[in-house]
């Protein structure tokens, strides 16, 4: 295998529209499961590969097919297919795969949203999404060409927290013109000082490639609290 396509493999995907970037989730230590530093670095490889495919959503029986063409190419021996004929396919199954993983992640983004508008009234977002303020705020109003820190805690519409800035004990700081859609437009409706609940769909948020931790089409629900709203700095003077 060539380092090009190692590389490939192993590279984290790039967002160019995120949320701030999330810190990784604390997880117990594994118990040690192989003996050198060589094996744990040649597992290393093969999770990241796993992690890059993972958007096949592929069954455990396809696991095995995968693992055996990965198989058969280390070793040097023939492929059982015709990989010539089948490669520009792989991005075919890929979109087949996503476009259903996403229609039925919208589908349950659709139900929990209507729930929740019918209940709670919230305030359409211009371009989509809905806001809910929790807590009215006393400060400026944002632009969407501003720079903000705010807390947040970002779950899925099962309640399944994926991302939060409480947790690492301090508010994020970040554009408002380079973040999801949902957040540019929806935290502009909000008082520095104020707290919000911001139900994003997918159209809005991460879309059908979704992201690391993140369903394709899923719909996200963020508590948002606008902490302050961040002053450029003062030229020097000359």
């Amino acid at each position: 295998m060539k380092l090009a396509l190692i590389s490939l493999l192993l590279a984290a995907p790039v967002f160019a529209a995120d949320a701030p970037k999330a810190a990784a989730p604390k997880q117990a230590a594994p118990k040690e499961a192989f003996k050198t530093d060589d094996e744990r670095s040649i597992y290393t490889i093969g999770f990241l590969m796993g992690r890059n495919v993972a958007s096949f959503a592929l069954t455990p029986a396809e696991v095995k097919v995968i693992q055996a063409g990965l198989g058969d190419a280390i070793l040097g021996k023939e492929p059982q297919v015709d990989v010539r004929f089948y490669q520009p396919r792989v991005n075919e199954l890929l979109a087949k795969r996503m476009e259903a993983a996403a229609a039925k992640e919208k589908a349950k983004g659709r139900a929990f949203t209507e729930k929740f508008v019918k209940e709670n009234k919230p305030l359409a977002i211009s371009g989509g999404g809905w806001y809910l303020e929790t807590t009215a705020g006393t400060g400026a109003m944002p632009t969407a060409a501003d720079t903000i820190k705010a807390h947040y805690r970002g779950t899925t519409v099962e309640g399944t927290e994926f991302d939060s800035s409480y947790s690492r004990g301090a508010p994020s700081e970040f554009a408002l013109n380079a973040v999801i859609k949902c957040w540019t437009n929806g935290i502009v409706m909000m008082k520095a000082g104020g707290k919000a609940k911001l139900v994003c769909p997918s159209e809005v948020a991460y879309g059908d490639p979704g992201r690391p931790g993140i369903k394709p089409g899923a719909t996200l629900v963020f508590e948002v609290e606008l902490v302050e709203i961040v002053k450029p700095e003062a030229a020097p003077k000359k």
